[in-house]
């Protein structure tokens, strides 16, 4: 039987990449979160940089807000770039409840990819990725 390349491997490729979106081709660098700036004042835990944090993530900083107030089971409000927690916190601990926040509603769970949105249809909530296409359904706060 004759070997016959129906695809060029090197054509395919070449195809691929052309096809991916803008934000994924040229996204250089690594993706980083910057750390958490906590500080403790009396009984209320200060998370100074919150908002930086939220826009690091490429997510709505009520909703960043949210989740980390249910975790740690208290109230705290957003003061402009920044957020106050009743209560006393860890910097581990909050840095802890980011980590899990990233993992359920930033990264990818097929590729790895950060670059990711979260949608609405009906009733249900999809984390949408921007680079390999897929939608994961994700429990909403």
């Amino acid at each position: 039987m004759d070997e016959v390349d129906f695809y060029d491997y090197e054509a395919l490729l070449d195809k691929a990449y052309e096809e991916l979106p803008e934000n994924v081709k040229h996204h250089t660098s690594r993706f980083e979160v910057p750390a958490a700036i906590v500080n403790i004042e009396g009984n209320k835990t200060l998370i100074e940089n919150f908002k930086d944090i939220a826009d690091a993530l490429n997510r709505d900083p009520n909703h960043l807000l949210k989740f980390i107030l249910r975790e740690v089971a208290t109230a705290g409000t957003l003061e402009g770039r920044r957020v106050v927690l009743q209560g006393r916190f860890t910097p581990y601990l909050i840095a802890n409840k980011m980590k899990k926040y990233i993992k359920e509603y930033v990264i990818c769970p097929v590729c790895g990819s950060p670059d990711t949105k979260i949608l609405k249809k009906g009733r249900f909530h999809f984390l949408k990725c921007e680079a390999c296409g897929a939608e994961t359904p994700i429990a909403h706060l």
